[in-house]
């Protein structure tokens, strides 16, 4: 968190007035508007080719379905991090502030790793089919990301835009401020980034297991009855 004082010549003796609710000029207003910038984080997909079924289906237990070898897998970390800078004003006492936050929030799926069984070595048809499905849980991760930045925008800026300067006691805002965000803020943004796994799952029907298992003209079957024996 960044935060510096900027002073206003001239009207540090008014700011305890203004604070305290007189009838005068709101030295306070001279602070910059309050602002919150959403940044989202966008990372190309890395993939890994070494893992055999067996070790993926011990990195994908919580994903697998019933009766169904994961052939490929795919898996994305949910990130939020923000960054405040917060210009304020001490009244002549220094027993009382005033503050306008300047909130950037970054948030995603940093990294988001695809696996493919080496089983299906790169340039065969089944990796081509299976890299293809997995680049649709990649796509459903940067979907999910754009979809839900119109709410957390509207949310935060509801809370932390529009109702003028923060006020309180000296040297207090700083703290408050960091303990809301990373206690209500950053876990909201998580919860909403983690509402991407219903849709992730809807990716992996029954139907499109049996679809990519047989593709290839039985490429991958004849692979897996061969691990079967």
């Amino acid at each position: 968190m960044g935060h510096r004082l900027l002073p206003v010549p001239g009207l540090a003796a008014l700011l305890l007035g203004a604070l305290t609710g007189a009838a005068q000029a709101d030295p306070c207003a001279d602070l910059p508007p309050a602002s919150v910038t959403l940044e989202r984080v966008e990372v190309p997909a890395s993939s890994h080719y070494l893992h055999g079924l067996e070790a993926l289906q011990k990195l994908g237990a919580q994903a697998r379905r019933s009766g169904h070898l994961i052939l490929g897998l795919t898996r994305g970390q949910a990130v939020v991090s923000f960054e405040l800078k917060l210009p304020r004003l001490l009244d002549a006492s220094g027993r009382w502030e005033c503050a306008s936050p300047q909130l950037t929030l970054r948030y995603g799926y940093r990294p988001i790793t695809i696996y493919v069984a080496r089983e299906f070595p790169p340039g065969s048809c089944a990796h081509k089919e299976i890299l293809a499905h997995e680049q649709r849980h990649v796509e459903a991760y940067q979907a999910h990301a754009r979809r839900i930045e119109a709410e957390i925008q509207a949310t935060l800026q509801q809370r932390f835009v529009g109702k003028g300067p923060w006020r309180g006691p000296a040297h207090q805002i700083p703290e408050q401020l960091r303990q809301e965000l990373e206690q209500r803020w950053v876990p909201y943004v998580k919860l909403m980034l983690d509402q991407v796994e219903p849709i992730q799952r809807a990716i992996d029907t029954p139907e499109e297991y049996t679809r990519v298992a047989a593709s290839c003209n039985g490429e991958i079957a004849r692979a897996l009855g061969k691990r079967q024996r």
